[in-house]
C-alpha cells in the first residue's frame, strides 16, 4: 500500500541543535510516496551553516520496536521531492528502499537527506586535505569569488559526525555502528563521501560515490593521487563508484580507470567490497541516477 503525507503545520522542531543531545517528538512528515519523511527545518550547526535534515522512514517504522541502520545522503533537497530538486526530478530514493526492504534485499534503512548550502556547495564538498596540498594563491581566490568562501569541508565532516549523528542517533531507533553507517552522493557529493570514508572510517562503513566528479578544475586529480595510500582498510569498508557517458559523466572513465588500480592496490576485491560500473547512455542528471539507484542502495545496504 502506498501512502501520502502532507505538511502538517507550522514545525515544531525548526532549528533544532544537535547539542541540545534531548530526544524529540517526531513530528510534521512531509510528502513521500513511500513512508514517511520528518523534516528538521534549519537544524544549527556549529561548524557550517544551518540546513533543513529530511529523514525518511520506511513503513512500519512506528509499529515496531527494531533498529535500523543509516544512510546519510548529500544534497539532499534532490532525494524525495521533486519540487526541490534541482531540475524536477528526486533520485527516488524512498520507492526503492521500500521495495528493496519488502523484498529483503536489504536491512530495515532510514535515510538522513542532508541538504546543500547553495552557493558554497563546492568548497563544502570540496576534499579539504588532498585540495590544500596543492592549493595555490590563484585557486583559492578563484574558489572564494566564485563561492564566497574558501574550502571547508573538513567542517562539514565535523558537523555530520559530531553533531548530526550524534542527534539522529538519539532521537531515532538506529544501529550506530561503523558496519551500519553508510554515506552517498553524487557528482561533488560523491568526492565528499569517499573523502567522508577516508576521515571517519571508524564511523562510516561504506560509501556510495554516483558519477563523481574527478575533473574538478586543478583539483580534482589530486584527489585521486591522494586516494593512494589513504582508503580505509579494505576489510572492513566498502565503496561503490559508477558513471554514466553522456554529459559531465563522458570525462569520467579515465580518472575512475586510475582509481579503479589504486583501489586493487589497497587491496580491494570487484563484487566483494567495491563496485565501479558504467551506465551507457546516462548523464549527469538526477533522474538518472534514480534510474540506477537500486544497484548502489542494494550494495551497500545487503
Amino acid at each position: 500500500m502506498i501512502y501520502r503525507f502532507a505538511l502538517m503545520g507550522m514545525l515544531i522542531l525548526t532549528g533544532i541543535s544537535c547539542t541540545q543531545n534531548k530526544p524529540v517528538e517526531l513530528v510534521n512528515p512531509v510528502l513521500a510516496v513511500t513512508g514517511k519523511v520528518i523534516e528538521h527545518d534549519d537544524f544549527s550547526s556549529n561548524f557550517v551553516d544551518s540546513r533543513n535534515i529530511e529523514v525518511w522512514l520506511p513503513e512500519g517504522y512506528d509499529a515496531e520496536d527494531d533498529r535500523y541502520q543509516v544512510l546519510y545522503m548529500h544534497d539532499g533537497q534532490n532525494v524525495f521531492d521533486p519540487n526541490t530538486s534541482y531540475n524536477g526530478n528526486d533520485w527516488m530514493v524512498d520507492e526503492a528502499l521500500t521495495e528493496l526492504i519488502a523484498q529483503n534485499n536489504i536491512e530495515k534503512t532510514i535515510v538522513v537527506a542532508i541538504w546543500n548550502s547553495g552557493i558554497t556547495r563546492f568548497p563544502e564538498y570540496m576534499p579539504q586535505k588532498p585540495a590544500n596540498v596543492m592549493n595555490s594563491e590563484a585557486v583559492q581566490k578563484s574558489v572564494i569569488r566564485n563561492s564566497g568562501k574558501a574550502i571547508f569541508s573538513d567542517d562539514y565532516l565535523k558537523f555530520i559526525v559530531e553533531e548530526l549523528k550524534p542527534f539522529i542517533d538519539a532521537n531515532y531507533r538506529t544501529k550506530p555502528e561503523r558496519e551500519h553507517t553508510s554515506i552517498m552522493g553524487s557528482s561533488m557529493g560523491g568526492l565528499i563521501s569517499l573523502y567522508a570514508i577516508m576521515e571517519y572510517p571508524e564511523v562510516f562503513g561504506s560509501a556510495g560515490c554516483l558519477s563523481t566528479h574527478w575533473t574538478v578544475p586543478e583539483i580534482g586529480s589530486v584527489f585521486v593521487e591522494y586516494l593512494d595510500g589513504n582508503l580505509p582498510d579494505p576489510a572492513t569498508h566498502k565503496i561503490y563508484f559508477d558513471y554514466g557517458t553522456l554529459g559531465l559523466d563522458a570525462y569520467y572513465e579515465p580518472f575512475q580507470q586510475q582509481v579503479d588500480s589504486i583501489m586493487i592496490k589497497a587491496g580491494y576485491e570487484p563484487g566483494k567490497n567495491w563496485v565501479t560500473k558504467k551506465f551507457e547512455g546516462h548523464d549527469h542528471k538526477e533522474q538518472y541516477w534514480a534510474m540506477r539507484i537500486s544497484q548502489p542502495l542494494t550494495f551497500l545496504l545487503d
